[in-house]
């Protein structure tokens, strides 16, 4: 059965409907490890409850260097036999040390559709103020392989929502994450089911 780690730094809501999905079956995989590199986020009481074995590199004062710190994560990674991690609100740009072993096997979740609204320094608010900035009519969340670019991996599926005039970045931040905890999930299952090749640096989904 594939093996899945779940990267985070916050309250954990994704993590929180890839664990809902798991214990119904939606996927066949098991959630066998929870990372984190901040000691105190919510996401590790959720990991707790479900009995998720759960590993903290705390990255705060770490002594080593970016490269440094994604071997250690890598370490236990393939120590733990992990095929797949997601990405669940983690907020740390990875290094090439984590990303190549795991090209095409790393998930990100992003609140805006790619590739607008991308790239480093967005991320939370900050994308949702920029998309009603930007007077979209529409906005919503993508699943992604992780490459070295930021964002910038081929997209595997997006989720629509619509931008109101009356949105506030909050608001619109709300109905976007019901959308992530709906098309992560299904990520991971066509992951599970093998019916994700990429082609050309391009997601093709099997059927």
């Amino acid at each position: 059965m594939i093996k899945i780690a779940v990267f985070v730094s916050g309250g954990g809501t994704n993590l929180q409907a890839l664990i809902d999905a798991h214990e119904i079956g939606f996927f066949k995989a098991k959630i066998g490890l929870v990372f984190s590199n901040m000691p105190e986020c919510g996401a590790l009481e959720r990991a707790e409850n479900h009995r998720i074995e759960s590993v903290v590199i705390p990255s705060k004062g770490y002594p080593g260097t970016r490269e440094d710190y994604d071997q250690e994560i890598l370490r236990v990674c393939q120590a733990k036999n992990i095929d797949l991690i997601c990405l669940a609100g983690y907020m740390r740009i990875l290094t090439p040390v984590m990303i190549r072993p795991y090209l095409y096997k790393m998930m990100n979740i992003h609140p805006a559709l790619l590739p607008k609204f991308g790239g480093e320094g967005m991320y939370g608010h900050f994308v949702h103020e920029a998309v009603i900035k930007a007077k979209e009519k529409e906005s919503g969340a993508t699943v992604h392989f992780v490459t070295e670019g930021v964002d910038a991996g081929p997209i595997i599926l997006q989720g629509f929502v619509k931008v109101l005039t009356d949105d506030t970045p909050q608001v619109l931040a709300e109905r976007v994450l019901k959308v992530e905890h709906q098309i992560y999930p299904e990520a991971v299952r066509l992951f599970c089911d093998k019916k994700i090749k990429v082609v050309d640096g391009r997601v093709k989904i099997l059927f």
